[in-house]
């Protein structure tokens, strides 16, 4: 009894090679895929299929329920090896074989000597054409030219969403020859175009003397709101020469109302404290002879729907022309979005986005512009009153986004 393995790189391949040493009448005892490299198997190390076979044994069964071991398989030392009557399921084996190595005719379909191995080798082989697909449908940073690829890593590294940046990036390979897809410089220039581009700005607060304006001031607690109105109010009143009155509803945050008064009192405007929203109305018609009304409110979370409504109330007491979204710059990504869908419900008009300087970058408001479609109109970069405020403006803040400028100069 003689018993060889073989291995090929097909199932096909190891077969042929059985059936010249053996003869067609010999018995496949094992079958087994091995690598020549273990790490990743398929995708990267090279396969083979491993077949262990002999022209003198017998196979009884090749059912995985039914093992057979080594002396069921080994004819008696007395009896010579050939003399046993064959089993029925040897010639079908050693047919089977026979029909896997040769081309089948059209009246009789092949069949598959290990269907455990070859059904494994069919959902490996269905898998890594599907990986294979996958890569070629979906963009990635893996097949970009070096320039565009260390652009992409650079609008990584300023925070800005993974998903938007590969769009970007995506966008200037389409537009450009292939001659300047190594140009870093010219693809910085287009990638701060086309996010420029995304920022919508809606200029200053426009104040006509002579007729009224209410401009409110809403947004989460803790951004800016009531040293925004100040810095308004003394631009307005000391720059412009407009007249300008103050209102407040903050009564909830200790000394809100003191702060407010004091910026007033050195301004030298008129300010209302309101509690309700039949005193909003009392106010802004004791103000209607004023040019511009800034109305500071109190800091809402953006869950509380209850206080939502109840500043939703004031407002329409107010009837305010402009109803601006104060929000912070160092807050998340996901914050920002959140909050501008809330405030939303209440009207909102514009956007002013404070602590630019306390900002360590400002990817996250691409995504806010994007979804809230809020014009900016001011951005804040300290706490000085008048100063560190000034109207958005689109290029700025783009390359404020792209990192391409550390520090916000007033």
């Amino acid at each position: 009894m003689e018993i060889r393995t073989y291995r090929a790189g097909s199932m096909h391949e190891a077969l042929a090679l059985v059936r010249r040493d053996l003869g067609p009448d010999a018995a496949v005892l094992h079958t087994r895929e091995v690598h020549t490299n273990r790490l990743f198997g398929l995708l990267r190390g090279r396969r083979e299929i491993e077949v262990t076979a002999s022209e003198g044994v017998h196979v009884p069964s090749r059912l995985p329920q039914q093992p057979v071991s080594a002396e069921t398989r080994r004819p008696p030392a007395s009896q010579p090896a050939r003399s046993e009557p064959p089993s029925p399921y040897a010639d079908s084996q050693a047919s089977a074989c026979t029909r896997a190595a040769t081309p089948s005719r059209p009246s009789e379909p092949p069949q598959r000597p290990s269907l455990g191995v070859e059904d494994q080798l069919s959902d490996l082989r269905a898998m890594l054409q599907e990986l294979c697909r996958q890569n070629r449908t979906a963009p990635g940073p893996h097949d970009l030219p070096d320039g565009l690829f260390r652009l992409f890593t650079d609008l990584i590294e300023v925070d800005l969403n993974e998903e938007i940046a590969r769009e970007l990036v995506e966008q200037v390979r389409r537009e450009t020859s292939h001659a300047e897809l190594d140009d870093l410089v010219l693809a910085k220039s287009r990638i701060a175009g086309m996010v420029e581009a995304e920022i919508p700005v809606a200029g200053p607060i426009v104040v006509t003397p002579g007729t009224r304006r209410l401009v409110a001031l809403v947004g989460p607690t803790g951004v800016g709101k009531t040293t925004t109105i100040a810095k308004l109010a003394a631009n307005f009143r000391l720059r412009e020469r407009r007249n300008v009155g103050l209102i407040t509803v903050d009564t909830y945050r200790i000394a809100a109302v003191e702060q407010l008064r004091t910026y007033a009192d050195i301004i030298d405007l008129p300010m209302e404290v309101v509690s309700s929203p039949r005193e909003m109305r009392e106010a802004v018609r004791r103000m209607a002879s004023l040019d511009l009304i800034l109305m500071d409110t109190a800091g809402r979370s953006p869950r509380d729907e209850i206080k939502i409504q109840e500043l939703r109330s004031f407002l329409s007491e107010a009837e305010a022309d402009e109803v601006l979204l104060v929000l912070s710059s160092v807050a998340g990504e996901r914050t920002l979005t959140h909050t501008a869908e809330r405030f939303a419900s209440v009207g909102t008009t514009g956007m002013i986005l404070t602590k630019l300087d306390e900002a360590t970058s400002l990817g996250n408001m691409l995504p806010l512009t994007r979804t809230s479609r809020l014009p900016i109109r001011y951005v804040t970069n300290g706490q000085s009153v008048p100063d560190d405020i000034e109207t958005a403006n689109a290029a700025r803040l783009a390359r404020l986004i792209l990192g391409q400028d550390t520090v916000f100069r007033s």
